[in-house]
């Protein structure tokens, strides 16, 4: 029997996260800056350890903070993926109240925390900012190469279904 598991993607305004997910579902990528507006919901079916999963991904419209997304896109969450733009500094300076209060008001849901636009990354010197301390349980993706989207996906989907 499949399980569905609704994963929700929150982050700022410009993050990348509408293209995560279409480079995850439909293996496509668009230059084209798309606002969300409200809510977009994808379907994606996998096969883990031999049992099929329906990933239904919410892209809910950016914020400045998770506490102002609206509750109710949050409701029957089994996973979140917090993205921020590693070009922007503002997507990430309050990343470690971030994941607390994820931690804090979901705390049985998984998370995953993902930097994304991993291909900006040009210079040793932003390189190595990542690599401190505030980033360690932090993933890099570039929806622009698909560079380790699926990773980022599997890794949270096999927390769900634990």
């Amino acid at each position: 029997m499949a399980q569905t598991k609704k994963i929700v993607i929150l982050g700022h305004f410009g993050v990348g996260k509408t293209s995560l997910i279409r480079r995850y579902v439909d293996s496509a990528f668009s230059e084209d800056y798309l606002v969300t507006v409200g809510v977009h919901v994808k379907k994606k079916e996998i096969d883990l350890h031999d049992e099929k999963v329906t990933l239904v991904i919410w892209d809910v419209e950016g914020n400045t903070a998770i506490e102002k997304a609206r509750k109710s896109y949050l409701l029957g969450s089994h996973g979140f993926l917090y993205v921020f733009d590693v070009s922007r500094q503002e997507t990430y300076e309050q990343l470690a109240e971030e994941k607390a209060y994820l931690a804090a008001n979901y705390s049985n849901i998984p998370f995953c925390v993902i930097g994304n636009k991993k291909d900006l990354l040009i210079d040793d010197a932003h390189r190595a900012f990542f690599d401190s301390e505030n980033f360690k349980d932090c993933y890099f993706t570039s929806a622009k190469t698909g560079e380790d989207v699926e990773e980022v996906f599997l890794e949270l989907t096999k927390a769900m279904v634990r």
